[in-house]
């Protein structure tokens, strides 16, 4: 689904150039889910950019489905720690957003505005906002809007879900539940996912594959299969087996210092 063949980015600032990514190759194969952990500023949310086509590559090639990404990709969902809903919209009509956006450039995926809303509504009622649909934004509680704006990345039921840190700025217990509820909705769309996230235990349960980024510049420094098996529950990724994992991804991005 997605190949990164040596690929790096470098942007400019005040005539200075710096390379936040050097030479990352990986291949994610279509229906997988892979996380990238690490530092702040060591470059995961660029590689999330370059795979989306929103920043260019400056070395190397970024493919998706086999085909070059030279400009944003259409066939994508995308969501942000911020919902970023639109306050003067209902809840509903902030599902169909991507529609109306396929619409107008003529895709095929818009189908017609009875089907919209059946869509949404059983999107709603499978992440538990059943009802929820003529509500404003304001109404909402954060892990309400934030199932609001994943339901929004998958309405016009894309191949790809990226994901940048959604879920980080949720109490432990709702954080949990999204990641229950990702697993149950990748199962049902059966879409390939890229995670971005500082959270160990939320990349051990989300993902088959966890990418460990180095810093400076960024670049891959650690790949780890997970093993678990899916579906998953909550007591996986508190495990002997998942624990150990954590503790050395965290000395992977943090080494010990060497005593003075």
């Amino acid at each position: 689904m997605i190949e990164l063949r040596d690929v790096g980015f470098e942007y400019v600032t005040t005539g200075r150039r710096t390379r936040a990514i050097q030479e990352v190759s990986l291949r994610v194969p279509r229906g997988a889910s892979v996380a990238f952990v690490g530092a702040s500023g060591c470059g995961k949310s660029t590689l999330l950019k370059l795979i989306a086509g929103l920043v260019t590559a400056t070395r190397g090639v970024v493919t998706v489905d086999g085909r070059p990404v030279v400009a944003p990709l259409k066939n994508v969902g995308m969501a942000f720690q911020n919902p970023v809903l639109l306050p003067w919209r209902s809840v509903l009509d902030n599902l169909y957003l991507p529609l109306e956006v396929l619409r107008e450039n003529g895709d095929r995926r818009a189908l017609d505005r009875a089907q919209w809303r059946k869509r949404a509504l059983d999107l709603l009622r499978t992440v538990g906002l059943a009802g929820a649909e003529s509500k404003q934004p304001r109404e909402l509680s954060g892990g309400m809007r934030q199932r609001v704006s994943l339901c929004r990345a998958l309405i016009h039921e894309p191949e790809l879900l990226l994901l940048d840190e959604p879920f980080a700025a949720l109490d432990a217990f709702t954080r949990e539940e999204m990641w229950e509820l990702h697993q149950a909705l990748r199962a049902e769309q059966r879409f390939t996912s890229v995670l971005v996230t500082h959270d160990l235990r939320e990349a051990v349960f989300v993902a088959d594959t966890i990418y460990v980024m180095a810093s400076d510049p960024g670049r891959i420094g650690h790949v780890h299969e997970i093993a678990l098996p899916r579906p998953r529950v909550q007591a996986d990724v508190y495990g002997h087996a998942a624990t150990e994992l954590i503790g050395l991804m965290r000395a992977e991005i943090r080494p010990p210092r060497a005593p003075a």
